[in-house]
């Protein structure tokens, strides 16, 4: 019988340029830092840089076909990859079957069919595969996965050694979560088949319930195969196939060898209606993606601790100092900063830290200019530094309360100086690190040891990213610096009602950075209810967010079902994948070999019952019969760190262990649709109200009557509502006209409250609504809020609430309320617009000086209605109204209230003014026009 052989090497490279494969490696013990290090030190890729990598070996071979199809399911992609190859030589001989996969990928199953004869993989614990696998041991050459000279991929490596004429099919599937980094889901797929194959397609499929907001495919693969990627696309779907001919495959026209060599990619974004998130559920699981924009950036105090040691000498320093003056002019004057230097010696730019004003950021990239690397390395005291330097900062008031304070350390090489104890410096570093700094740690090159880097970062709220001293090294650090640049909330909480859901992954997060996205996942609990709701709290510059979304329990698997080219398992997966990274992450941190073993088994558990190849399971694979064994594991890796699939950079700073929070938030009454908040405190009964066209129900609670009147503007006017400098509160709206229905149409056009102001003059807080979305700003600070959440937020004096798709709730000071309503219409209406409703309690607390369309009834002036009569209308009745020394013509009339019912209304009886309240306003209606949606009512009228 012929024999296999599936096996895990882990790469011993040496700087001979040699290299062996280790089948049996040893299992992982409760070893502590410094043995690992010891171990793994200086590992540098060397041979496997070197090595030409095909994706099929083999000397006369013939590869039929070579195919890959992804299926990506809101951000969890499932990736096969297939390939059929005959050995036409004359002789036996070994074939290899090799992918390169994302470094944060799992595989989940390997099979292979050697002339009739399945093999199958199942994932097992590791001691347990090996112990099947001993068995039936085959002889022949090593492989399985090993690190490859590559920034974001590993290598899949199998060989199988067959007689002449044996046909082969090899098929491999890895899962993975899609990462989104400034902006964008990247998804990459390494293509090297190393020669032409007749057959060969990619195929990327992408849905995303929420809608695909953008979809490409960067020619990564060189102009020689420039526009051969075709996308369709829909509202939630994308299909991207490459499938070059065999003459398109070839270098030249001639040719025998295949262009096909490097990374094929393809880069989307999705819809998002609203800054709450988008929450999936499916599968028993659920799963809550949380990337709010149009926030304005928290600024963020910085201190760059950089290694000039020897061994930064050359490439390393150059690339690192072109890097600091890109990253040093993207300081603005609201952030603070300063430089550690260090080799044996520690020094600082500036002791303290400064503004980034145009002439600091000068002097900085100056001093950085000028350093000559030599001598040791002191991490240890570098590090005391800048934490000192931030304490101290933080203690003396310089440092904004609502800041972002980070180290970002970069380095080259092991402590030679100083405190050298890897564990020691943790430890110190633990200690002095206050719960509001990160810390950002960048591995230039192999000679660091990564996984201690790694550590700290993670242990202190950041992440560690190696940085591979290639020519573009300097573009690596600029593109992470970039990824942390810009945070724009802190201490972000997303938490569930009791007893809904059970086995959250991690749902605080310290930090949250623009272009990114958190991720929480759980299992979904039985209930009486069809709706999961999420809340989610955080903190962005002056702001306190509460965030509502909620997402039915059948609706999407009711999509899928009718997708072709779905992955319906996502949600079970996503949440299998993200726990385990998690708890990877979790037990590299475990501070005693009880907890870690504990974690060990959990892992063991979540990694066997989803399939998940990782660095303590192993892929066995065997025949039907299990007569013939071959086994593939996943070795820790030295050079990659302590957990290869973090969380990534959306979760930034994230706290182990992991928060289960399930608790309700205080404003949430679960017997109620929507949480109460502050835009569910009940208004009266009787209530000043504009609405329609615009329709004025002005309310005068002494005389327990409510005056009507229209306003007849045009579009784009604004009209003071209220006037208030004594309050220092202005609200005014402005006028949108209804569509015409013709060019010759020279009907009067009806006006509508398009948009709302509220401002507030002692803050300098201005709150927009419009029919699109609720904008609020400070003067300095822009936040973008939709109608498609219901949230809560909080700057100053200020307090915004919005209910998803209903209303919002302006309250200023506590004294000061105004409610504004939304109204839909449908889009194709041929006249009618989306328009505003607004509702402003009698009750407000505004100041003598108050004034406006409404503020002046605030000081409610004596009416007496008389001389009741019949009028010309049957059913209206008309009266004389005696108010501030006029007598008016009045009719009896009603108006509505869409409060309770917003499609049909209530009805409110008034007594109408006719002429656009003349009379009863004071002055003329165009006495209240204003220039700006902040203008105060000039005075006097």
């Amino acid at each position: 019988m012929r024999r296999l052989a599936l096996l895990l090497g882990l790469l011993a490279l040496h700087q001979t340029h040699c290299f062996e494969f280790v089948v049996e490696g040893e299992w992982e013990t409760e070893t502590s830092l410094e043995e690992q290090h010891g171990r793994f030190k200086r590992a540098i890729l060397t041979s496997e840089e070197q090595e030409d990598f095909e994706a099929i070996r083999g000397d006369d071979i013939t590869v039929k076909s070579y195919k890959v199809e992804s299926r990506i399911t809101s951000r969890f992609s499932h990736t096969t990859v297939k390939s059929s190859v005959v050995n036409s030589g004359p002789n036996a001989q070994s074939i290899g079957f090799n992918v390169q996969i994302p470094k944060r990928a799992f595989i989940t199953n390997f099979t292979m069919n050697v002339n009739g004869i399945t093999f199958v993989g199942s994932v097992k614990e590791k001691t347990v595969a090996r112990n099947l696998y001993a068995q039936a041991r085959a002889r022949g050459k090593a492989a399985g996965l090993v690190r490859a000279n590559s920034q974001d991929m590993e290598t899949f490596k199998t060989e199988v050694h067959v007689p002449p004429g044996s046909k082969i099919e090899f098929e491999l599937h890895y899962q993975e979560m899609m990462q989104r980094k400034l902006g964008f889901y990247e998804h990459s797929l390494y293509l090297q088949p190393g020669r032409l194959v007749p057959q060969f397609q990619v195929d990327v499929y992408i849905y995303e319930p929420s809608g695909i907001a953008s979809v490409e495919t960067p020619n990564t693969l060189g102009e020689h195969f420039s526009g051969m990627a075709k996308l369709t696309s829909s509202k939630d779907k994308a299909h991207v196939v490459f499938k070059p001919s065999l003459q398109q495959q070839r270098k030249c026209e001639n040719c025998t060898t295949s262009a096909i060599d490097g990374v094929f990619t393809v880069k989307y974004d999705v819809l998002r209606d609203s800054n709450a998130g988008e929450l999936h559920v499916s599968d028993g699981h659920f799963v809550h993606f949380f990337a709010p924009a149009n926030l304005s950036p928290l600024p963020k105090n910085i201190v760059f601790v950089i290694d000039v040691s020897g061994s930064m000498w050359g490439v390393k320093m150059k690339q690192t100092v072109e890097a600091m003056q890109t990253i040093l002019d993207d300081l603005t004057m609201d952030d603070y900063f300063s430089i550690v230097d260090f080799n044996h010696n520690v020094r600082c730019w500036s002791e303290e830290l400064v503004p980034g004003s145009t002439i600091q950021v000068a002097e900085a990239k100056k001093y950085i200019q000028n350093i000559k690397p030599n001598g040791g390395t002191n991490i240890n005291e570098a590090l005391m530094r800048a934490v000192q330097m931030l304490v101290k900062a933080s203690n003396q008031g310089m440092i904004d309360p609502r800041s972002v304070s980070m180290i970002m350390l970069v380095s080259d090489g092991d402590p030679t100086v100083g405190e050298i104890k890897l564990s020691a410096i943790q430890k110190n570093l633990k200690k002095v690190m206050r719960e509001e700094f990160s810390l950002f740690s960048l591995g230039i090159g192999f000679d660091v040891d990564y996984d201690f880097l790694e550590r700290i970062a993670m242990e202190n709220r950041g992440v560690a990213q190696r940085i591979y001293t290639s020519h573009d090294a300097s573009d690596q650090i600029r593109r992470f610096y970039s990824q942390v640049s810009s945070p724009l909330l802190r201490k972000i909480t997303v938490q569930f009602p009791e007893d809904s859901v059970s086995d959250v992954t991690q749902n605080h997060f310290d930090k949250y950075f623009s272009g990114s996205e958190l991720v929480v996942a759980g299992k979904v609990l039985p209930s009486d209810s069809t709706t999961l709701n999420s809340f989610t709290t955080a903190s962005a510059d002056r702001l306190d967010l509460s965030l509502q979304t909620e997402a039915d329990y059948l609706e999407l698997d009711a999509a899928l079902a009718q997708q072709q080219h779905a992955f319906t398992g996502f949600a079970r997966q996503m949440w299998a994948y993200i726990t385990v990274n998690q708890l990877l992450a979790e037990r590299s941190l475990a501070p005693t070999a009880g907890q870690k073993r504990k974690i060990t088994q959990r892992i063991l558990t979540l990694a066997v019952e989803h399939q998940f190849v990782t660095p303590l399971t192993a892929l066995l694979v065997e025949s039907e019969e299990a007569k013939e064994r071959l086994l593939a594991d996943s070795p820790k890796d030295p050079k990659q760190g302590c957990c290869a699939g973090g969380s990534g950079m959306a979760a930034l700073g994230g706290r182990t262990p992991v928060q289960m929070v399930h608790s309700i938030p205080p404003w949430v009454q679960m017997t109620t649709p929507a949480p109460p908040s502050h835009a569910e405190r009940p208004l009266p009964d009787h209530i000043t109200i504009v609405e329609n066209d615009p329709h004025f129900i002005v309310h005068l609670p002494k005389n327990n009557m409510d005056i009507c009147f229209n306003i007849d503007s045009e579009p784009g006017h604004i009209l003071n509502l209220v006037s208030d400098p004594g309050a220092g509160v202005v609200v005014n709206g402005q006028l949108v006209g209804s569509k015409r229905v013709g060019v010759e149409d020279k009907e009067k056009v009806n006006t509508y409250f398009g948009t709302v102001s509220v401002f507030y003059q002692p803050d300098g807080i201005r709150v927009s609504v419009s029919t699109d979305r609720i904008d609020l700003t400070d003067g300095r600070n822009n936040h973008s809020f939709t109608w498609g959440a219901t949230a809560d937020i909080t700057q100053d004096r200020v307090k915004l609430s919005i209910v998803k798709d209903s209303k919002v709730m302006v309250t200023v000071d506590d004294k000061i309320t105004v409610m504004v309503l939304l109204h839909r219409v449908w889009k194709k209406h041929p006249t009618h617009v989306d328009f505003l409703g607004l509702y402003i309690p009698n009750n407000n607390q505004y100041s003598s000086q108050a004034h406006g369309l409404i503020g002046q009834f605030g000081q409610e002036p004596e009416v007496r209605v008389f001389n009741l009569h019949q009028g010309a209308d049957p059913l209206k009745k008309e009266a004389t109204m005696e108010v501030k020394g006029t007598k008016l013509v009045v009719t009896r009339g009603w108006q509505k209230d869409y409060r309770r019912d917003n499609k049909r209304g209530s009805d409110v009886f008034c007594w109408f003014i006719h002429n656009s309240g003349k009379g009863f306003i004071d002055g003329h209606y165009t006495n209240y026009i204003v220039p700006r949606l902040d203008s105060f009512l000039p005075l006097p009228l």
